[in-house]
C-alpha cells in the first residue's frame, strides 16, 4: 500500500503524484512505488512465485506488512514455517539475481528488535481492487499476462503525465484486460519473444486510441 495504506479510498481521486511517491520505507523509483501503492507489484510477485516455484495460485496469498522487512513466509508440508527478512533495500534482491551466491554483499547487522513489532493484516479488496485480478489469471503461461503488465505500465505513465487520476490506474487496467480481444489470449501461449512484443504493441495502440485522442 505504500504511502496510501492509511489513506481512505474516497481520497484516492484527489491524490497528487507527490502524495503517491512518498513511500515510508522504500526508495524504488516512480514506477515501482506507484505499483506498490496500488498493490499491483504484489500481483506481479504472485505471478512470478507461481511460475518460479511451480505452485497454484490458491497456494499463494498476499498480506499487508507495513514495516516492510519481511518479504516472504513459506509453510512447508511438515508444518515448518520459514520467514525471509531483510532490510528495506533493493540492493539485496538485485544482488542475488545478478551474482552467484559465493559473492556475498556486505550488509549491516540486522536489528532483531524489529521482530518485536511485526504487524500483518488482510488486504482491503475494496481499497486495493488490483488483487482481484489474480482470480482472472489462467493457470498455464499465456499472453494474457503481457496484456496485464503492459496495460498497467501504460496507465502508470498516464498518471505520471497527469492525464488520468490515480484511482483510474487499476480501474482502466481491469477494463482493458476484460476486453474480449484480450480475454481470448488466456488460451494462447507465447512461442517466441516477438509474440510478446506484438501483444505489447497492440495493447499500447488500443490504450492510445481510447485515452489519448
Amino acid at each position: 500500500g505504500g504511502s496510501l495504506l492509511n489513506i481512505k479510498k474516497n481520497k484516492f481521486n484527489k491524490l497528487k503524484i507527490s502524495d503517491v511517491l512518498k513511500h515510508p520505507n522504500w526508495n524504488m523509483g516512480k514506477k515501482i512505488t506507484i505499483d506498490s501503492s496500488t498493490l499491483m507489484n504484489k500481483v506481479f510477485e504472485v505471478i512470478e512465485a507461481k511460475k518460479i516455484f511451480n505452485l497454484e495460485y490458491k497456494q499463494i496469498g498476499i498480506i499487508i506488512h507495513p514495516q516492510s522487512f519481511i518479504h516472504a513466509i513459506v509453510k512447508f508440508s511438515d508444518g515448518m514455517i520459514k520467514i525471509i527478512a531483510h532490510e528495506t533495500t533493493m540492493e539485496i534482491p538485485i544482488h542475488n539475481t545478478i551474482y552467484d551466491y559465493k559473492y556475498y554483499k556486505k550488509t549491516n547487522i540486522f536489528d532483531f528488535k524489529k521482530l518485536n513489532n511485526i504487524n500483518f493484516s488482510k488486504v482491503d479488496i475494496k481499497k486495493f481492487p488490483s488483487v482481484k485480478i489474480i482470480k482472472k489469471l489462467p493457470y498455464e503461461n499465456s499472453l494474457y499476462e503481457t496484456v496485464l503488465i503492459t496495460a498497467n505500465d501504460e496507465f502508470v505513465k498516464l498518471f505520471l503525465s497527469k492525464k488520468i487520476k490515480f484511482n483510474k490506474i487499476i480501474d482502466e487496467t481491469i477494463k482493458i484486460i476484460n476486453r474480449n480481444e484480450f480475454n481470448k489470449l488466456k488460451k494462447i501461449q507465447p512461442n517466441k519473444i516477438s509474440d510478446v512484443i506484438d501483444i505489447r504493441n497492440l495493447v499500447r495502440s488500443r490504450i492510445k486510441s481510447y485515452y489519448l485522442n
